[in-house]
């Protein structure tokens, strides 16, 4: 296992123990808002403590972009961790089974190393940069679905960005007619993880952060999928727009999706 790799699986499994042990527990969580329909709570951040810990044991000098914690510059700039403690914190809270926590490791700026984790269902997405992707050591490949006409897409709706609702709903629309379904799973992590696995055909959503993407938009291209903007293009990491599914479900989700955009999404 690549050294970056087994250091971000031990971190992710500290983590997780955090979140199993408290799941479901009734004690106060000691909610907090960040932002409007976005929420921190404790376990958010002894889940982030837990993640920073393990890796700075081995790396002391390395610098991370942590959901919580924001941006730390290490002596060793060119060694970032991105962390997301919990991606899916909503689900979380109300006892939804479905969350996970995300890490990637980059060296100048390119993603080397990722894990998806979800903890409840011991599920371990791994990638490392030309080594392939894997879940719990089993070999991942994107589905091979040639087109939207009976393709499953996952999608998040932008809670954070309720101005972009009407712009989403035109896309939403135009992309439903031709699939046989889509699902809002309330992970975009597990959403990435699962289109390498093949359980769901492509993902798009408006609006995420690199601690959202980071790590599973390795995990799919290391299955043979790809990850764009709705441009087409490689700036998701930047502005948060994504698109991801193997190429012919990339394609025909831009081409559909491109008339009911906003010019700045384009």
């Amino acid at each position: 296992m690549h050294p970056m790799l087994n250091i971000a699986v031990r971190a992710a499994r500290a983590a997780g123990k955090i979140l199993v042990k408290n799941f479901g527990v009734e004690v106060d969580l000691n909610v907090q808002t960040k932002s409007q329909n976005d929420f921190v709570t404790e376990l958010d951040k002894a889940a982030e403590s837990a993640i920073i810990r393990t890796i700075q044991k081995a790396y002391p000098d390395h610098s991370f972009l942590a959901e919580e914690s924001g941006e730390v510059v290490g002596k060793e700039s060119d060694h970032q961790w991105i962390i997301d403690p919990l991606d899916g914190t909503t689900n979380y809270l109300r006892g939804i089974p479905h969350f996970a926590v995300s890490i990637a490791y980059l060296f100048k700026g390119a993603v080397h190393a990722a894990v998806v984790y979800d903890p409840l269902r011991e599920e371990l997405f791994t990638a490392t940069k030309g080594q392939g992707a894997q879940l719990n050591g089993k070999r991942l490949r994107v589905t091979k679905q040639r087109d939207l006409n009976g393709a499953l897409l996952a999608t998040g709706f932008p809670f954070k960005r309720k101005d972009m609702t009407k712009d989403y709903l035109a896309v939403f629309a135009a992309l439903f007619e031709h699939t046989s379904d889509m699902r809002r799973n309330g992970s975009a992590a597990l959403d990435l993880a699962y289109v390498a696995n093949g359980r769901i055909d492509g993902f798009w959503e408006f609006s995420l952060k690199p601690w959202d993407i980071a790590a599973g938009q390795l995990i799919v291209r290391e299955a043979g999928g790809i990850v764009a903007d709705f441009a087409g293009g490689h700036g998701f990491m930047r502005s948060g727009h994504v698109v991801a599914g193997n190429p012919k479900v990339v394609q025909h989700l831009l081409t559909k999706a491109r008339p009911h955009l906003p010019e700045s999404l384009r």
